[in-house]
């Protein structure tokens, strides 16, 4: 398959945008983000573009601006960040600027992928990658693409972009300019085996699924187990109950109503009180068909759903229970 092939075919199998659908492009005026608004625009998306300024790297940062302008006709939001600024503390700041603008798209790569997999497993253990899509409404249509593919195809189009110089400066360019060909040296396939371990769902660290096991498995009629971080197992004849702050994926759940369990969604789920289905809250919600069976649900245990985190609360357990998620 072809560059817009494998583009349109991740973003069908994600659901990230309808078809026909209409978004917002988040520009820097790079390869990634321009081949980002060239291909959604070829693929039959009504795309507009943003770019946000952060008032860093003087006249070079305005240049960039000039170009995401004449190039895509871009919007430009000035933003400050206060404090010292960091590749995280500007990407939030460019996702609150431009919240409100409906439904939008950033160019992260494959290679993104694979740079921001080797920090997180560096700097604090955890092998999570980039979502396909943000909870909110962030989506990443170039994940299949590799940068040098990006490239390329700005280049088979006649596309100019612009490159930022202190890229190298970053942690990412360090992994990009040092560590990643390190690693093909040692295994030419060492990108491609990265960016598969980023793509599998995540597993549950060795020590809590053991402990998660031995529970399950003992015949005791009801026993429990501690599994740090306060959250507390109980197994009652079959049913597994979690007590304390839950960690689901991404999310953590918490709540001082007692008996409530956190589970993933069953067949002819509704919220309590109420006829209307989970499977219609998540479609609503445009919650991709392929995350919709691994997000959680809070529910009593005789099965009734009370809440489905980030989304709808069931009448009556308004403010029980408290969700944080984790952006990717």
């Amino acid at each position: 398959m072809d560059v817009l092939e494998r583009v349109e075919a991740h973003i069908r199998s994600w659901d990230l945008i309808a078809p026909g659908g209409e978004l917002t492009c988040l520009v820097s005026g790079g390869a990634d983000s321009t081949c980002l608004w060239d291909a959604l625009g070829e693929l039959g998306y009504r795309v507009r573009a943003v770019h946000v300024h952060h008032g860093l790297r003087g006249p070079e940062a305005d240049a960039d601006a000039e170009h995401c302008v004449a190039a895509f006709g871009a919007d430009v939001i000035r933003v400050d960040v206060p404090g010292r600024a960091t590749e995280a503390s500007l990407r939030e700041a460019r996702y609150a600027a431009t919240e409100g603008r409906g439904l939008r798209a950033t160019g992260h790569t494959a290679s993104d992928q694979v740079e921001t997999l080797l920090y997180r497993v560096v700097s604090s253990g955890s092998m999570r990658g980039i979502r396909p899509r943000r909870a909110d409404g962030i989506v990443r249509p170039l994940l299949p693409l590799w940068r040098e593919e990006t490239e390329a195809y700005c280049r088979s189009r006649g596309l100019a972009w612009r490159i930022d110089a202190t890229n190298r400066e970053t942690k990412r360019g360090l992994i990009r300019e040092r560590l990643l060909p390190l690693l093909e040296e040692l295994d030419p396939r060492a990108r491609a085996n990265l960016l598969a371990l980023a793509e599998e769902r995540p597993r549950l660290p060795r020590a809590l699924e053991r402990s998660l096991v031995e529970l399950l498995s003992s015949v005791e009629g009801t026993r429990s187990a501690d599994l740090g971080g306060g959250v507390r197992a109980v197994r009652t004849y079959g049913e597994l109950r979690l007590e304390g702050a839950v960690e689901w994926g991404p999310w953590t759940i918490e709540s001082d109503a007692p008996g409530l369990v956190v589970r993933s969604r069953r067949p002819g789920d509704r919220l309590a009180g109420r006829s209307r289905k989970v499977q219609d809250v998540l479609v609503d919600a445009k919650v991709p068909r392929r995350e919709r069976d691994a997000w959680p649900l809070v529910a009593t245990e005789d099965g009734a759903v009370v809440a489905v985190p980030g989304l709808e609360t069931a009448p009556g357990w308004e403010g029980t229970v408290r969700v944080r998620r984790e952006p990717a």
